[in-house]
């Protein structure tokens, strides 16, 4: 079992992403340059934060072009796995793997801290180490980070299923005051029709153990190992 980790010219969260998915499923992962058209035979794909080709134009324009986003988007058209963080998550709305956009925070301020998501669906392959309702503890750190569709889509989203987390208090309570950017409906994540590609805004990577204040981002990366061990079989 292999990761691919893709590095853009401006990507930060990259070996954070490495070493969380090695470390928290003892699997091997790889770094995919921007440039490239070879996934090197990769079962899962990681989409990472930081700010690709400096977020110019806006966050994620730039990057849906790269090649190696030509094949993330046939490897996900293939089911394979694919999951973006942050400006991951944004780079697959700009690549139209997600629907839906990611604007400017309602506070029109950079956010990093703390924050809680409840599991609204723990029936995919990137939750399926959670149950429906937990509460996790996992960091943001974004400045268009606020989520939105239009009201069809947001539709779809909620009869599908397909809004994987929302941002909640540490009672699992869905409140504006836990919002911290003004996502519609609340979103932290959604998912695609399939359940194959996911973008969250949050940081797995940077929880990935104890030390770093939260371990709870590890059950992304086991859900994703467990998935694939399953569909191997």
């Amino acid at each position: 079992m292999k990761f691919g980790v893709i590095i853009f010219p401006g990507s930060n969260c990259d070996h954070d992403s490495y070493h969380a998915a090695m470390t928290t499923t003892g699997q091997q992962a790889i770094f995919l340059w921007h440039e490239s058209h070879d996934l090197e035979n990769c079962d899962a794909i990681i989409v990472p934060g930081g700010f690709a080709y400096g977020d110019y134009l806006r966050t994620g324009a730039i990057a849906k072009f790269a090649p190696i986003m030509q094949e993330v988007a046939r490897f996900a058209a293939s089911d394979g796995l694919v999951i973006g963080i942050c400006n991951g998550f944004q780079i697959l709305c700009e690549a139209g793997l997600l629907p839906g956009a990611l604007l400017r925070n309602a506070g029109l301020k950079y956010i990093c801290k703390q924050v809680y998501l409840r599991v609204e669906n723990a029936d995919t392959p990137f939750t399926n180490s959670c149950r429906s309702g937990e509460v996790l503890q996992i960091p943001i750190g974004h400045m268009e980070g606020n989520y939105y569709c239009d009201p069809e889509t947001l539709a779809t989203l909620q009869k599908q299923k397909r809004v994987v987390f929302r941002y909640s208090t540490p009672n699992g309570e869905i409140t504006v005051e836990a919002n911290p950017n003004g996502s519609l409906d609340n979103i932290a994540g959604i998912c695609n029709e399939g359940r194959t590609v996911l973008g969250m805004m949050p940081h797995p990577d940077r929880c990935s153990e104890s030390l770093l204040g939260s371990a709870d981002g590890a059950k992304i990366f086991r859900s994703m190992a467990a998935s694939l061990v399953s569909a191997s079989r």
